[in-house]
């Protein structure tokens, strides 16, 4: 299938068909473009009157997605609710929402931070190794730093298991931070799931980096220990050696660690039994270090 060629304002970007576009430009200067998710998904940065928005439209057949847009347009419809009772200050925040002749776009505030899985302009090994890399750069924050911005997943995810949510396909690319203010903020919520939740994929939707046993097992439950599992792996992630989870590889106290390798035990029964009890513990082992 060949492949349609878009300029608009300031930015370029391909779909697999042509596609109306002309909603877009009244929503103000486009300034970027994020056209290749395998969501289905097209994402743009609009300006107008100097107010900055976020565009997530589904409808296009983008480049990396094999799907239905019709499917696509589903999920991002049914998103709304997500955001709209998951409102936290550490989520990206909805503005608005409509329905255009072939799809559906939400527009969200714009929060001036930087994917760190941002597999267009830094697929690995660059995403690890190049010194403009959104990973890369975090990487190289000093370590008080890092806990603050784990501090903000955590919170996040605490609340919302209390509103009884499970955080399906959440990775980095998941984490969105401002270099500049040192603000971490959540985006792509759209898979989580209110519970009860049984898998029934076989894989689920997410990135295996981060995806407990359970995630890959037909008719298993998804619940809070789940939950601990991505949030282990996230630490694992942000302060060590991602899918090598050695001690050698962490940046972070030791107390802290052993906390992280609770969370990701293979035995589900063995991990925290919920966010907030991984949170609290985290917290105390926070504190030791300090003590320390």
């Amino acid at each position: 299938m060949g492949t349609n060629n878009y300029e608009m304002d300031k930015v370029m970007f391909r779909l697999k068909e042509n596609h109306d576009f002309e909603w877009l430009q009244d929503l103000g200067e486009v300034f970027c473009v994020f056209d290749e998710q395998d969501s289905g998904n097209i994402a743009f940065g609009v300006e107008k009157d100097g107010v900055k928005k976020f565009v997530k439209y589904a409808g296009a057949k983008t480049l990396e997605y094999s799907g239905n847009p019709e499917d696509a347009i589903a999920r991002l419809k049914e998103s709304v609710f997500l955001y709209k009772d998951l409102e936290h200050p550490n989520l990206i925040k909805i503005d608005r929402y409509f329905e255009i002749k072939n799809g559906f776009a939400i527009i969200f505030d714009w929060f001036d931070g930087e994917c760190l899985h941002s597999h267009w302009s830094f697929p690995p090994p660059k995403k690890y190794t190049h010194p403009d890399s959104p990973f890369y750069r975090y990487k190289q924050l000093p370590i008080e730093l890092r806990l603050a911005s784990i501090n903000n997943i955590l919170e996040f995810h605490v609340f919302i298991e209390k509103k009884n949510y499970v955080a399906i396909d959440f990775y980095d690319g998941s984490i969105l931070y401002d270099f500049k203010n040192n603000i971490t903020k959540i985006c792509d919520i759209d898979f989580y799931k209110k519970k009860p939740f049984a898998n029934t994929m076989g894989r689920l939707w997410g990135s295996s980096r981060f995806m407990s046993p359970e995630e890959f097992e037909l008719g298993a439950e998804i619940d809070e220990r789940t939950n601990v599992y991505n949030m282990g792996a996230t630490a694992f992630v942000l302060l060590g050696g991602e899918s090598n989870r050695s001690f050698e590889k962490w940046d972070a106290s030791r107390e802290l660690y052993e906390v992280a390798w609770k969370a990701v035990e293979q035995d589900r029964m063995k991990r925290f039994s919920s966010v907030e009890e991984f949170y609290a513990a985290w917290n105390a082992a926070l504190n030791k270090r300090k003590e320390g």
